[in-house]
């Protein structure tokens, strides 16, 4: 029932990676931070070892993963509300009750470590007895009532009302499902050539769009290959916008908002004259490192691109526009309460002057990839339909079964390609992504 990993019992009493993924989720849900950062911001994270900070990672992750079915859990054992708990208290019982309910944790070791936590914190210390007894019941009871839990009720209700009325039910029901896991690591092998042979030294298996999939991921510095270069870790989802450029060697193409750069990656692989923009300097350090790694060459410029032109009109543009991101759950699940509706207003208004400035920097009959890493129509469907309606300059490029082995389905009528996390359920899903690909006119 859930994430259960075997080697969590055996380890030592887990105090400190208890303590550190109660106040990194507290942090998260109270001042909307990342997961990494929340965790990276915690006292004692860094000088833990190796294993209690995986060990705090994967409590905090499961707690934000699996937090509105935990939630409907304790509240069978509690005469009031959670929420009017104290932030801290609501923490110690959501973390505590992920260990017993989803991860296979020893009761004891959860219940007596988190009654301690609570005495720590003059927040928490006057609810020992009632943190305790809660435990104590979830441990006994919670497994019957969790069973009857909706995965969607780890979603927020403004997602879940806008996913229904997109995908309907049914396939909103598959999309919650698929955020319920840990993604795997895919890969995306710089030389195609060598797909198979990497494949076999990293006990990867090969999905259709040619990605490899490893379900272990662990530290992907020490696994064969990264330190030569010969490949890089990238959602198969977030592959796919790259193949559509159909890139050829001296080709020019702008990777726009580059950052982390596994696009940049992938098109300066085609032999094509890349140049990555991105508004920060600092994510395109990352950019540059990864080059270095693999050997590839781009150019960098950290600028914003609304006010950027290329010296003379390029062949292609590939944009990932800044979103919500509300497709990457299953990697950042965080999203799901850091994330507001209200979000979108100044992103979609971005996007929009993010696309006029890709059409300027296109020769005519030049392409231009669009694509989000959001599931919300407004950043996606909505987006492309005004292209249509209002940018004569560019035309459709409809996307064709040929090119997206595998995923047939995803087409829309419009020759778009809607991805979520629904699909490629016997490969373990992928990212929800939107991408559109146009030409513009001479």
């Amino acid at each position: 029932m859930g994430l259960v990993h075997a080697s969590w019992p055996q380890m030592n009493d887990g105090l400190d990676s208890r303590r550190v993924a109660a106040r990194a989720f507290a942090d998260v849900m109270k001042r909307h931070r990342t997961l990494e950062s929340a965790l990276e911001a915690a006292p004692g994270f860094r000088q833990m070892e190796a294993r209690d900070r995986a060990f705090a990672w994967a409590i905090t992750a499961t707690s934000l993963r699996r937090a509105g079915q935990t939630e409907a859990v304790l509240a069978n054992f509690l005469s009031k509300p959670l929420a009017e708990t104290s932030n801290m208290a609501q923490a110690l019982l959501i973390t505590a009750a992920t260990q017993l309910l989803w991860m296979g944790v020893p009761a004891h070791a959860v219940v007596s470590s988190t009654v301690d936590l609570a005495v720590e914190s003059t927040e928490t210390q006057r609810l020992k007895g009632l943190i305790n007894a809660v435990l104590r019941k979830t441990a006994t009871e919670g497994a019957g009532f969790a069973i009857k839990t909706a995965p969607q009720s780890n979603l927020p209700d403004w997602m879940r009302a806008t996913w229904r009325k997109a995908y309907g039910p049914g396939r909103l029901s598959r999309i919650a499902d698929a955020h319920l896991n840990s993604p795997p690591l895919d890969i995306t092998v710089k030389d195609s050539k060598e797909r198979e042979k990497w494949a076999s030294k990293l006990d990867a298996r090969i999905l259709p769009n040619g990605t490899l999939r490893r379900d272990e991921v662990g530290d992907i510095t020490i696994l064969p290959g990264f330190a030569e270069g010969a490949w890089w870790a990238q959602d198969a989802a977030a592959s796919i916008p790259a193949t559509l450029i159909k890139a050829r060697k001296d080709d020019h193409v702008v990777d726009l908002c580059a950052a982390p750069g596994g696009k940049t990656l992938q098109l300066a692989s085609t032999g094509a004259r890349v140049t990555a923009i991105d508004i920060s300097e600092q994510r395109l350090e990352r950019v540059q490192q990864n080059l270095d790694r693999t050997g590839l060459v781009a150019k960098i410029r950290a600028t914003d691109a609304r006010g950027w032109t290329p010296k003379k009109p390029v062949d292609a543009v590939l944009l990932d526009a800044p979103c919500t991101a509300t497709g990457t759950l299953r990697r950042h699940p965080e999203a799901a309460w850091i994330k507001q509706r209200s979000d979108m207003k100044g992103l979609i208004e971005l996007q929009r002057a993010l696309i006029k400035s890709a059409i300027k920097m296109l020769k005519p009959g030049g392409k231009l990839v669009i694509c989000t890493c959001s599931l919300q129509p407004e950043e996606g469907e909505d987006i492309a339909r005004k292209i249509r309606q209002h940018m004569s300059e560019l035309d459709v490029s409809p996307i064709s079964h040929g090119e997206v082995p595998g995923l047939a389905e995803a087409i829309t009528p419009e020759g778009h390609l809607r991805l979520t996390p629904a699909l490629w359920k016997e490969h373990g899903s992928m990212d929800g992504f939107f991408i559109a690909r146009f030409i513009k006119q001479n």
